[in-house]
């Protein structure tokens, strides 16, 4: 019970304290699924009917069980996001990552709502139904898990050209870079829960989806 008290008074201490960059974050990535959907939107009929074509096929293979394995899929998903997160990461320890923190994080969200959109619009309800199954599970852990990395990726950024450019040192920056490196690897550990969540949760709903649809 203490130790829980103690993890929740870190939590809430941390969310306290980067509570402006958390709400600027978030908007975001926000704008990022509004601009994916009204991509989806913008996109001619012949571009929608070629997607719409792929994605059909795509389908016939999932009811028909021709997807990869489940731990193809797994060690798939985790390389991919552990690429992702390791950038943003990376990026948050140099001077110029700054702006590409925010595109990517920009970028993310764009993919989502451009996902989400073409399925709803090329599908409509079912659609919709698709994109519950396939695109939510994994990412309720790894949308979480962007924001809280790119907020302090973000803020190191910032630390460090305050330090560099304005001789402005707050705290000493050593005991920032240690808890810098075990957010990161507390990450990795979520990307492996959302991996599994992408490789055998999703695709097992996905085809009884594309079933019940067909």
């Amino acid at each position: 019970m203490k130790k829980r008290s103690i993890f929740q008074y870190g939590a809430q201490n941390h969310v306290r304290e980067y509570s402006s960059l958390y709400m600027f974050i978030i908007v975001l990535f926000l704008m990022g699924v509004i601009s994916g959907a009204i991509i989806v939107n913008s996109l001619s009929f012949t571009q929608k009917e070629d997607l719409l074509y792929y994605l059909s096929k795509f389908f016939g293979q999932v009811a028909d069980g021709q997807i990869t394995t489940s731990y193809q899929m797994f060690m798939s998903s985790i390389m991919h996001n552990i690429k992702y997160i390791g950038l943003i990461w990376i990026l948050g320890i140099s001077i110029i990552g700054l702006p590409l923190i925010l595109i990517l994080l920009f970028l993310k969200g764009t993919v989502i709502g451009f996902t989400v959109g073409f399925l709803v619009n090329a599908m409509g309800w079912g659609g919709f139904r698709i994109a519950i199954v396939s695109v939510l599970p994994q990412n309720i852990i790894l949308v979480p898990i962007t924001i809280f990395i790119t907020t302090l990726s973000l803020s190191l950024s910032m630390n460090i050209i305050r330090r560099v450019f304005f001789k402005e040192v707050r705290q000493p920056l050593k005991p920032i870079l240690f808890r810098y490196i075990g957010a990161l690897l507390v990450c990795f550990i979520f990307i492996a829960a959302a991996g599994a969540m992408e490789s055998y949760f999703s695709p097992t709903f996905m085809k009884q989806m594309v079933g019940i649809i067909k």
